[in-house]
């Protein structure tokens, strides 16, 4: 079962219905499953769907659903943050998000829908971005179709920013690359610079140097696969450790990419939620040995 109280702190003049649609995002498919699904309440008494929101209530809505598809797997979860909505996990690298087709290994999905269940939970796994196997950091995951939805809406404010150690020293020091992104016609895996491929966009900003390697704070302002990755080879700064894209596995044998920062407002009450998580020990050790 899927929970969700909203305080309503001021008047709406909206109905349940008008408010969920309008002001909470629900699209019309989740509000007929709501309707024949779920229950709504107010102030924990069921309530029609036409009534009034009256200001200093609480609306709760529920949603009834079935164990998710995915085999449970116990792993060690590192939780960040977690509420009816959302789980906010911090992410070790070398574990795939996502099973694949491609492979039996166990994922943060088999292991997310293992804690659901042990709390009694009956949440699917929908993740609101992707972050590659390698890749550590904060990583966003929707309970329910709905909240996947509204947060990864094209216009939805969802500020992420990574760590990176690169090879050499960006010129200029901090800027915007705009380039397209389109999978290499030769892997299922490599991605290119193409004119072509879909728009891509990073923001990046030189935080530290050292004799020949930098620390730089990079904000996505699009998503595509493996963005960083390619937008820093293209301008001749590879990652430590991405040998996938020209970078050196001397020091360090992945790429040397965090997921640092998130910042979004909440789907349901539109507070804004910061988190920030520091490098994994491994990085952290070759970057102070690099930027000394």
């Amino acid at each position: 079962m899927h929970i969700f109280a909203i305080p309503i702190e001021s008047p709406t003049s909206l109905s349940i219905k008008e408010y969920l649609r309008r002001q909470i995002g629900l699209s019309l498919s989740s509000w007929r499953k709501l309707k024949a699904e779920g229950e709504i309440l107010v102030n924990q008494m069921p309530v029609s769907p036409s009534s009034l929101l009256p200001p200093g209530c609480e609306l709760t809505i529920r949603w009834f659903g079935e164990r998710s598809q995915l085999k449970p797997a116990e792993m060690p979860l590192s939780i960040v943050f977690e509420d009816d909505a959302l789980l906010i996990i911090d992410k070790p690298a070398g574990i795939l998000v996502h099973p694949s087709s491609l492979s039996n290994e166990l994922t943060i999905a088999n292991a997310v829908v293992h804690y659901f269940q042990t709390q009694n939970q009956y949440w699917h796994f929908h993740p609101v971005h992707r972050l590659d196997r390698n890749t550590s950091g904060l990583l966003v995951i929707a309970k329910t179709p709905h909240v996947q939805h509204v947060l990864s809406q094209n216009d939805f404010s969802l500020q992420r920013k990574y760590l990176a150690l690169v090879e050499g020293h960006p010129t200029p020091a901090e800027g915007q690359i705009d380039l397209p992104i389109a999978r290499h016609p030769d892997s299922i895996i490599l991605r290119q610079i193409s004119a072509t491929g879909q728009s891509a966009c990073t923001r990046y900003r030189t935080l530290q140097t050292g004799p020949s390697h930098a620390c730089l704070e990079l904000e996505l302002l699009t998503g595509r696969t493996h963005q960083i990755r390619v937008h820093m080879s293209a301008i001749g700064n590879p990652l430590v450790g991405d040998d996938l894209y020209g970078g050196s596995t001397k020091f360090l044998a992945r790429q040397a990419l965090h997921s640092a920062c998130l910042s979004f407002p909440h789907p349901f009450t539109k507070k804004i939620l910061s988190f920030q998580t520091p490098w994994p020990q491994d990085i952290a050790q070759i970057a102070a040995d690099l930027l000394c």
